[in-house]
């Protein structure tokens, strides 16, 4: 991932893993991630959770005020915790190629769609 905060760089694997699993396998495995850090008993991620869970994904080295961001910039409903779709969400803005290939991913089926309908109202 491009950096969380200003401490820790992570090599960005989500494009890689879109690559060889496809949209539909890089969401399953996100959501295997989000089961891994979750509070099993509220079903979101805490800031708790986050803590006690992040060595499991390799994260054992952020420090504290990067969990923090991490959790501010991922809640989008401002309850303290991070839903599934929040941290699949979290996870993209994260990865700036992710990103940018998304970017062309839809425009890519504009293209098509628009393409198609053309073909088939003539």
């Amino acid at each position: 991932m491009a950096g969380i905060g200003k401490g820790v760089e992570f090599e960005d694997l989500l494009p890689v893993i879109a690559g060889k699993l496809g949209g539909e396998g890089l969401i399953k495995e996100l959501c295997k991630g989000f089961r891994l850090l979750m509070d099993k008993e509220k079903g979101v991620i805490t800031l708790e959770s986050l803590r006690s869970n992040s060595a499991m994904m390799g994260l054992q080295d952020l420090k504290e005020e990067e969990l923090v961001s991490m959790m501010r910039e991922g809640d989008l409903d401002g309850d303290g915790a991070l839903s599934e779709m929040e941290f699949c969400v979290l996870m993209f803005r994260l990865s700036p190629q992710l990103m940018k290939d998304s970017w062309f991913w839809l425009q890519q089926a504009l293209q098509h769609e628009l393409i198609n309908n053309n073909v088939s109202s003539v």
